[in-house]
């Protein structure tokens, strides 16, 4: 017969085991241009964001359970060859209790330099206590087309938990002279009352007044009258475009942000990402309201 505190061990493990679902991974892609002017091409930042619920948590001492994952990233060309490959591993820090209804999820950002061109980017996230199957990893694939148009655009928008915060700091976080904090995955729980975005605008005419104009649209509601500002480009850089909305009312559901660009009544350029609001997850990273 088995004694009891051997018996409880095994429970908890079998619990720990069937409690945890397949493997998650979140992955938001970014497009930048690259601001060498002598290595032309582009600026892929990947951000990737690993659920620790998912996970399997192993006792490692008494009182003390960890997970652990590893993510490998790879940008394929079309002929399959990696034009950029790497394994990340992820230790979450350990808990105490894993029953825990929140548990922090675990990014990371990778800023890749890469030549204009048609890729597929791939994300497998494995989960280091389950055996190498389809029950132990998750697969993420998109494709990545990386070009320049010669008229002026806005690159991707990149939605935000936080305000952008001047910054002169030199690491991934930093981008366009802003510390930005994301939004995994586009999604806005409950708590976050604003929503952030950063873009970057090119080729726009120098030293001429541009009407920024954007606007939150959710499904099947009719759209939120647009907030503008006036920007007037430098020549030689690409003008940082900031903007702020506020979520309050908005349904649970998807939602789009567009950004517009005029000069005059002419419409220079536009760009648009996809977030969702959801009511049931919290937070955890949410933003102040809006003053």
């Amino acid at each position: 017969m088995l004694k009891r505190p051997l018996l409880a061990f095994i429970l908890m493990l079998l619990q720990l085991t069937a409690l945890a679902g397949p493997p998650q991974i979140v992955v938001d892609v970014a497009r930048f241009r690259n601001l060498n002017k002598v290595e032309k091409g582009a600026e892929v930042e990947i951000y990737v964001t690993v659920p620790t619920q998912s996970l399997v948590y192993r006792q490692r001492a008494p009182q003390m359970f960890q997970s652990s994952a590893t993510v490998l990233l790879e940008i394929l060309k079309s002929d399959g060859k990696p034009a950029f490959r790497e394994l990340v591993a992820l230790r979450p820090p350990p808990l105490t209790d894993t029953a825990l209804a929140i548990k922090n999820p675990q990014s990371f950002l990778k800023r890749v330099l890469i030549p204009d061109g048609r890729y597929t980017l791939r994300a497998t996230v494995r989960d280091q206590y389950r055996p190498a199957t389809a029950a132990g990893t998750a697969v993420v694939e998109r494709p990545l087309v990386l070009e320049a148009p010669a008229t002026p655009f806005l690159t991707d928008v990149l939605l935000l938990a936080r305000p952008a915060v001047k910054n002169t700091g030199d690491d991934n976080f930093n981008r366009g002279g802003y510390r930005l904090t994301r939004a995994p995955g586009g999604s806005y729980g409950r708590g976050a009352e604003t929503l952030y975005f950063y873009t970057e605008l090119h080729n726009a005419p120098a030293n001429a007044p541009l009407r920024v104009q954007y606007r939150l649209a959710a499904t099947g509601h009719r759209a939120a009258p647009p907030a503008e500002f006036t920007l007037t480009p430098e020549n030689g850089r690409p003008a940082v475009v900031l903007g702020q909305l506020a979520l309050g009312q908005l349904p649970a559901g998807d939602f789009a942000v567009l950004v517009d660009v005029y000069s005059g009544k002419q419409l220079l350029t536009s760009q648009r990402v996809s977030g969702r609001r959801t009511a049931a997850d919290f937070a955890p990273a949410a933003a102040p309201p809006t003053r």
